[in-house]
């Protein structure tokens, strides 16, 4: 059982691994958003909704973030997709599903697009351009003065600004993916807009599958929680019991 994960710069990655009656090789691990953890209650009620349905989940917070080593302000896309690189090197033996929220789920696109061990892709509001959410939601904060919605948890970094004004857009990579797909957001989402995923959904091969929830917002709280959990969970489940190689 791993009971440790470290980044390749040597940080500890936090995270909590919920197991199942009878244990498989199969194993879906769960990335969060922007300034969120693995800890967020959605995310919690994610991954006990997949271990109660028989399949292992892993939810973990990247560098910099919740209770896992490193900074925030070093916290970027680019250095999130190191860590989940990490996370994978650590269960290399299990057939593995990722599912990323937000920001997450940029990171989640541009794995899944060059690194085979994959088997399975969920993007859950997931952030298609980023330097458009850059600009929008950060563009009038001072990078190293101000903070990311006023949050002094979570202060603006330049190397954050910089990151996504390079990456620019993650729309690309959805031809590069050839894996299973689900993609999910909320209908009222007021920080990833809805239309990203269906821009993103349109690139994106076969096996694909749009799940647009009615009147969710970007964290699917309350009713949409469990909305959210049936979707995800229903989907893995028939995926694993599928062809995933």
């Amino acid at each position: 059982m791993v009971t440790e994960i470290r980044n390749s710069h040597g940080e500890r990655l936090d995270f909590t691994y919920h197991s199942t009656n009878n244990e498989s090789r199969d194993l879906v691990v769960i990335g969060h958003g922007v300034t969120g953890n693995k800890d967020r209650p959605f995310v919690v009620a994610l991954a006990e909704g997949l271990a109660n349905s028989g399949i292992p989940a892993l939810r973990f917070s990247f560098s910099g973030n919740g209770s896992s080593e490193g900074t925030f302000t070093t916290s970027t896309i680019t250095k999130e997709v190191e860590d989940l690189d990490s996370v994978l090197n650590a269960f290399k033996d299990r057939r593995v599903a990722y599912v990323g929220h937000s920001m997450g789920g940029a990171v989640g696109v541009i794995r899944a697009a060059r690194d085979a061990r994959i088997k399975a892709l969920v993007s859950l509001a997931g952030m298609v351009f980023t330097q458009a959410f850059a600009t929008r939601e950060f563009g009038q904060v001072r990078p190293g003065s101000g903070f990311m919605w006023d949050d002094p948890n979570c202060p603006l970094s330049q190397t954050f600004m910089d990151d996504m004004t390079r990456i620019d857009s993650v729309v690309n990579n959805a031809p590069r993916i050839h894996v299973p797909w689900l993609i999910v957001h909320g209908s009222e989402d007021d920080v990833v807009p809805i239309q990203e995923s269906r821009d993103i959904f349109v690139r994106a091969n076969q096996p694909k599958k749009l799940i647009e929830i009615e009147h969710a917002g970007h964290v699917f709280s309350g009713e949409h929680t469990s909305t959210m959990v049936v979707a995800v969970t229903q989907w893995l489940k028939e995926q694993f019991a599928g062809e995933l190689k």
